[in-house]
């Protein structure tokens, strides 16, 4: 599986990393049972220090997120994939609201604010599409 962060990001590497477990997990790119890269190995890939992601997956452990087998690791915890999809799913809309809120204090009808969200979801679906 392939891991970006972004070092650069506003948005703290912890936090990024912890993402993309959840986001990996909702899709079903991981699924309950799996193993996950050792804190060390999963560091070296990222090019993060092994306490950040020592960080995230004690706070993943948790949060029922991820389970672990001593002396085999960290693994996807049973029933982590319903938790990461409705987690996606508040952040969406909580996402969406905002985005709301904004177009129509700039005075958008809510016509172009559907326009634009179907705008939107045609460009996403064709970049998801083209890969």
């Amino acid at each position: 599986m392939s891991w970006k962060i972004d070092p650069t990001a506003a948005v703290p590497v912890s936090d990024q990393i912890s993402e993309l477990i959840r986001l990996a997990i909702a899709s079903g790119r991981l699924r309950p049972g799996d193993r996950l890269e050792s804190v060390r190995g999963f560091a070296r890939e990222l090019l993060v220090n092994p306490n950040t992601v020592a960080k995230v997956y004690r706070d993943l452990l948790r949060e029922g997120i991820l389970a672990t087998r001593q002396g085999l690791g960290a693994f996807v915890a049973r029933g982590a994939t319903a938790k990461c999809r409705r987690a996606g799913t508040k952040v969406v809309r909580e996402a969406m609201d905002a985005a709301i809120r904004k177009a129509l204090a700039a005075g958008m009808t809510m016509q172009a604010i559907e326009e634009q969200w179907s705008e939107c979801i045609e460009q996403s679906e064709g970049a998801v599409h083209a890969k």
